[in-house]
């Protein structure tokens, strides 16, 4: 029994020196670690103020360049307050300058106006002078004109009057036409045109027959009167043709007495007084 009893006191101790051994370890090893840790907890924290001295320099260069930037800026500020000042002061001088400069042309432009207004009211008063004057020239001139208008109507009714007669009195052969000429009252050119493609002349115009009836006596002519063509178709004998010409627009008067085959006769006939018989204005320079 005794002998038991030291064995239990043998396996006691030696577990207790194993416990003991494996605190020991724990600790050596957990003191290994914190020694490890501490040693780079101080190489960061040697780290972190290596970079801190590094950057409080460049931070205290940066420091020295915005201090001195900012003295530069103070600087400019101080001089564009002094200018700003200087163009007040120069605007004031320029706006008392164009004031004084605006009430002057004020006072040359009431000027002015007081003279446009006087003179205005002479002119007005000599235009209505004049225009008084030239209203009653008007008028005169207005009595004449409705005189000579009356005049002018008088004398184209007896030009009228003078056509219907000539135009009764027609010529039907050379006889008549030389009975006519004989009178003077108008000028009378004899005709005898055969069929043809060519024109032929009679006083100022061209007449062409184009066609000649002897049964039923018509006919059909081309004439050219002012560079202008006209066709005359179906015509009777003894029918005067009546067309004016020229600028004056002179009446002319053509009377085919005689239709023979391919052949007609007859005459054109022209205001003697190209002025009394004008019947249209005549604007000669």
């Amino acid at each position: 029994m005794m002998m038991t009893t030291r064995n239990k006191a043998l396996s006691v101790a030696a577990a207790v020196i194993a416990l003991v051994g494996i605190q020991t370890y724990a600790l050596v090893s957990t003191r290994t670690t914190l020694n490890d840790r501490l040693a780079s907890l101080e190489s960061e924290i040697q780290s972190v103020r290596a970079t801190n001295a590094t950057q409080a320099t460049q931070i205290t260069s940066d420091l020295g360049v915005i201090t001195s930037r900012m003295g530069v800026t103070a600087q400019e500020l101080q001089d564009a307050r002094h200018a700003a000042e200087q163009f007040k002061a120069e605007q004031a001088k320029t706006a008392a300058r164009l004031n004084s400069e605006l009430q002057r042309h004020s006072k040359a432009v009431d000027t002015l106006r007081t003279e446009a207004t006087t003179k205005i009211a002479q002119v007005q008063q000599q235009a209505a002078t004049e225009i008084g004057a030239v209203s009653g020239d008007v008028q005169t001139v207005k009595v004449d004109l409705d005189s000579t208008k009356n005049d002018l109507a008088a004398s184209r009714r007896e030009m009228t009057d003078m056509r219907d007669s000539l135009g009764r009195e027609i010529a039907r052969n050379s006889t008549d036409v030389a009975e006519l000429r004989r009178r003077g009252e108008r000028d009378y050119y004899e005709f005898d045109i055969p069929k043809a493609k060519s024109m032929e002349r009679v006083a100022d115009i061209q007449i062409q027959l184009r066609k000649a009836d002897s049964k039923r006596q018509k006919y059909d002519l081309s004439l050219v009167v002012d560079d202008s063509k006209v066709e005359k178709k179906g015509q009777l004998v003894n029918e005067p043709v009546t067309f004016l010409v020229g600028r004056d627009r002179l009446r002319y008067e053509l009377v085919v007495f005689a239709v023979d085959k391919d052949r007609i006769r007859g005459y054109v006939s022209t205001p003697k007084d190209k002025v009394l018989a004008a019947e249209g204005p005549a604007f000669r320079r």
